[in-house]
C-alpha cells in the first residue's frame, strides 16, 4: 500500500501522484507542468498501460493534461471524474492536443527551412479523443466502489466547475486506510459555483497550498474595480484585455459584465463591446448552462429560475473562428477583450497582447494566479519588453491585476478547510505550491495548528500501512536545455512513449493463441534486428 508523489511537489502544476494497493494501480491527477519546471519530476514506477485507474479532481490542464499521453503509452484503464469534469475534459484536452499540433506546424515550418529535425506534439487530438471515451462521470458524494482495493467519493471543492477533493479508502489484506486529496480548494463566495465541501477527516489528507503562504486581501468590490478600470482605459479610446482561464474565470467575468450592463455603470459607454476570443470558452460556457442543478450556487440557481442568464447580455459577442478574432483588432472602438490562456502561454490571448501591449491607451487586466515563469507572471512583474511570435514587443499598456479574485482559497480557507475535520489526520502532506511555499505552509500547520506534516519532493515514497516514509525525494534542479536538445528529447521520449505502447500491447495479449503470439514475436523481433545495429 503505497503513495509516489510525482508531480506538483515544491511546485505549483503537473499534479500526479501513484498509488498501488495489492496488485491494482491508480494514479491521481495527471497534470501537465506550466511555465517555469523548477525540479524534475520522477516518472511513472511502471508503464503506462499497467496503470488500472486514474481518479481526477478536476479539468484544469495542469491536473488532466497529460492524460491523452498516458494513452498514448499504452494506458486502456478507466478514469473515473464528476460529470462536468468529463464534460469539460472533453473540450479541454481536445484543445490542449490541438494547440500542440498547431505549435508543431508552426514549429515545423521554421525547423524545415533552417534544415532542423522535425518537432513531434506530445500527443495529438486523437490520443485526446481516445482519453475522453475511458472516462467515467460520478455524482459528488456518491460513494463508488471501484474494486476491492479502491473505493471513492467525489466531494465539491469549489475551485471549478465540477472540480472535487477524492475521498478514497484503499484495503489491501483487510486493512484499510482513508487518504483525501484536496485537489485545488476553491476561493468562498465566489460567483455561479457552491463553496468548497469540507470531509470528516481521513487518516491521511494531501492539501494543496497555492496560498499558503499568503491571505487574499479584503474582499473588494469587483463590480465598482472592474468598473473604473473601464471607465479609465475606455476614456483614453484604449482596450481592456483579460487574459482570461477558459473554463471558470471567463464566466465568472461574464457575470460582472453583465451586472456592469444591466445597471449601466459606464455612462459614457453604455454600448461598449465584450467579445469572449476563445472557441473553447464558448463551449464551456454551455457546460457550465448544463450544469445547474448539480454545480451552481443559490443566488445563480435563482437568477436562472427568474428567466435571466447570467452569462449573457447585450453586445456580448463571441469569436469562433480565426477570422472573427483576426476582425477583433481591426475594429477601433474601445471593447473588452477576453481571450485564453489565463497565463497568455498559448491561444489567441498572444495575438491580442501583440495588438495591445505597445499602446499606452490600453489595459492588461489579470484575473488570476500566474505561474512562475509564464509570459503572465513576467508582465506583472514588471517586463518592459516582451517577444512574441519572434518579434520585440514594448510593454506601455497598463497593467493591472484584479485581486481577490484567485480561485484558490488564501492561507485562511486552506486552514478552516482542513481544520474542519472532525477525524485528525496522521499525516498531512502539503502539496501543489511554489519551493519555499510548501515548507512554510508545512511548519505552520505544525507549529501553530497541532498537524503532522511532510512537503514531499517528487520521487517521495510513503508507506500507508506502516506510516513511514521509505524513500525520500530530493530535489534536482532542472538544467536548461538548448533547442536542439529539446528537440532531440521531444523526439526521444515520442520513441519511449511508442515503447510503453508495445509493452501494454504485448501483456493485453496473454491468453492469444499460439499462432498468433509467434506472428506478433517474429514481427518485434524483425523490428528490434531493424534498428539493433
Amino acid at each position: 500500500m503505497i503513495l509516489t508523489f510525482l508531480g506538483a511537489d515544491h511546485e505549483v502544476t503537473g499534479s500526479c501522484h501513484y498509488l498501488q494497493v495489492g496488485d491494482k494501480k491508480a494514479v491521481v491527477d495527471c497534470g501537465m507542468e506550466q511555465g517555469k519546471d523548477i525540479y524534475v519530476n520522477q516518472e511513472l514506477p511502471v508503464p503506462a498501460g499497467d496503470i488500472d485507474y486514474i481518479f481526477l479532481t478536476h479539468a484544469h490542464i495542469d491536473h488532466s493534461g497529460l492524460i491523452p499521453l498516458m494513452v498514448k503509452k499504452g494506458f486502456k484503464g478507466q478514469i473515473f471524474a464528476t460529470k462536468a469534469t468529463c464534460e469539460l475534459c472533453n473540450i479541454m484536452l481536445r484543445d490542449s492536443a490541438h494547440i500542440q499540433e498547431f505549435e508543431a506546424q508552426w514549429k515545423n515550418r521554421k525547423a524545415k527551412r533552417a534544415g532542423r529535425e522535425e518537432y513531434v506534439p506530445i500527443y495529438n487530438t486523437e490520443d485526446a479523443a481516445a482519453a475522453c471515451e475511458l472516462m467515467i462521470p460520478v455524482d459528488y458524494n456518491q460513494v463508488v466502489k471501484v474494486c476491492d482495493e479502491f473505493q471513492i467519493k467525489f466531494v465539491d471543492a469549489g475551485h471549478l466547475l465540477g472540480s472535487s477533493s477524492i475521498e478514497m479508502k484503499v484495503t489491501e489484506n483487510g486493512v484499510s486506510k482513508t487518504i483525501i486529496f484536496s485537489g485545488d480548494i476553491g476561493n468562498i463566495n465566489k460567483p455561479i459555483i457552491k463553496d468548497p465541501e469540507t470531509l470528516k477527516g481521513a487518516d491521511y489528507v494531501l492539501i494543496e497550498s497555492t496560498y499558503g503562504d499568503r491571505l487574499h486581501e479584503e474582499r473588494p468590490d469587483y463590480i465598482k474595480t472592474l468598473t473604473k478600470v473601464l471607465e479609465e482605459t475606455f476614456e483614453k479610446g484604449g482596450n481592456v484585455v483579460i487574459p482570461s482561464f477558459a473554463v471558470g474565470r471567463t464566466q465568472e467575468m461574464l457575470y460582472f459584465l453583465r451586472i456592469i450592463k444591466k445597471e449601466n455603470l459606464i455612462k459614457k459607454y453604455p454600448d461598449f463591446g465584450v467579445y469572449v476570443d476563445s472557441p473553447l470558452a464558448v463551449q464551456a460556457t454551455n457546460i457550465f448552462n448544463n450544469n445547474v442543478v448539480d454545480c451552481f450556487d443559490e443566488e445563480t440557481k435563482k437568477l436562472i429560475n427568474d428567466g435571466i442568464n447570467p452569462l449573457q447580455f447585450e453586445g456580448l459577442k463571441v469569436s469562433v473562428t480565426s477570422n472573427d478574432s483576426i476582425a477583433i483588432n481591426e475594429d477601433t472602438k474601445p471593447k473588452v477583450i477576453l481571450s485564453a490562456s489565463g497565463m497568455c502561454e498559448a491561444g489567441r490571448i498572444r495575438h491580442h497582447l501583440k495588438h495591445n501591449l505597445w499602446k499606452e491607451n490600453s489595459t492588461i487586466l489579470f484575473v488570476g494566479y500566474q505561474a512562475i515563469g509564464t509570459l503572465g507572471r513576467n508582465l506583472l512583474e514588471g517586463a518592459t519588453s516582451v517577444k512574441l511570435f519572434g518579434e520585440e514587443i514594448a510593454v506601455k499598456a497598463r497593467i493591472e491585476s484584479l485581486k481577490g479574485i484567485s480561485g484558490h482559497g488564501d492561507q485562511k480557507e486552506l486552514i478552516r478547510w482542513l481544520e474542519a475535520m472532525e477525524i485528525k489526520p496522521e499525516k498531512v502532506f502539503v502539496v501543489h505550491g511554489e519551493d519555499n511555499v510548501c515548507d512554510y505552509f508545512a511548519n505552520l500547520l505544525e507549529k501553530e495548528h497541532g498537524f503532522n506534516t511532510y512537503a514531499p519532493y517528487s520521487g517521495t515514497e510513503f508507506d500507508l500501512l506502516t506510516g513511514e516514509i521509505i524513500k525520500e525525494g530530493v530535489p534536482i534542479p532542472i538544467k536548461k536545455k538548448s533547442a536542439k536538445e529539446r528537440r532531440a528529447s521531444s523526439v526521444y521520449e515520442n520513441l519511449l512513449a511508442a515503447g510503453q505502447r508495445l509493452l501494454a500491447v504485448i501483456k493485453r495479449s496473454e491468453g492469444g493463441t499460439n499462432k498468433d503470439l509467434a506472428k506478433f514475436t517474429n514481427q518485434i523481433q524483425n523490428l528490434c534486428d531493424k534498428w539493433d545495429r
